[in-house]
């Protein structure tokens, strides 16, 4: 797996304060700009988020190159309904001889699961190059494929949408691929506005665990993966 933050609002966290005081005060927005206390940011940053005050985060947004996850992976990711996505494309694109997979590790643990898996994903494989050579369109010799085959997709959102998406699949309950993806968006995007995403994470960064005797015993406050 691959993560790289390509692009983000400029100023973020100043973006984000600005917009807040919009909403609290009589002057112009330019005046606001031209007055505005870089010393008070973070604070006022604070507040909000404790206030709840998160449509203001709508106004920046942050663009990541996802590389090598699985398909399993990216549908889970598009589920996310407020951000924007842009994923090769299996009818346009053909697999190539290099294609590869992602191979969960419980399975790359298991001699014989992963001696069947290498060899069912190379039937498969195999089975979709002699499709393609007998005229059969990529659109339709892509239904042989496996899951496992890695994609790219480039995701944006904004930073409201990405607190949410990191309160979901930040948990150790999310599915291992998935959540592996979300830290390390986290990792990066907080490197860029560490005020705003300060807290985010599963729901245990701040307070109880929401998911009762399903809870998997190991909050983030006390396990924080990001500190390792």
């Amino acid at each position: 797996m691959k993560v790289r933050l390509i692009n983000f609002s400029k100023n973020p966290e100043k973006t984000v304060a600005q917009s807040a005081r919009l909403c609290y005060s009589s002057k112009s927005i330019q005046e606001i700009a031209e007055s505005f206390d870089m010393d008070k940011q973070t604070k006022l940053i604070e507040k909000i988020m404790k206030l709840g005050h998160y449509s203001v985060l709508e106004h920046i947004c942050f663009t990541f190159g996802i590389e090598n996850i699985s398909r399993t992976c990216s549908h889970q990711l598009v589920r996310h309904r407020i951000a924007s996505f842009s994923q090769r494309s299996q009818r346009y694109v053909k697999v190539g001889k290099e294609q590869q997979y992602v191979i969960p590790k419980k399975i790359q643990d298991d001699k014989s699961l992963i001696l069947k898996f290498k060899n069912l994903t190379t039937k498969s494989y195999n089975l979709y190059q002699e499709m393609l050579e007998k005229g059969i369109p990529a659109e339709d010799a892509r239904y042989i494929l496996p899951q496992a085959i890695s994609t790219s997709i480039i995701f944006t959102a904004n930073a409201r949408e990405l607190n949410h998406f990191f309160r979901l699949r930040c948990c150790n309950r999310a599915q291992w691929e998935i959540r592996e993806l979300a830290i390390e968006m986290l990792r990066l995007v907080k490197k860029e506005a560490p005020t705003i995403f300060k807290d985010a994470g599963p729901p245990c960064v701040i307070g109880p665990c929401p998911e009762g005797e399903m809870s998997c015993g190991h909050p983030w406050r006390k396990n924080n993966p990001l500190n390792k």
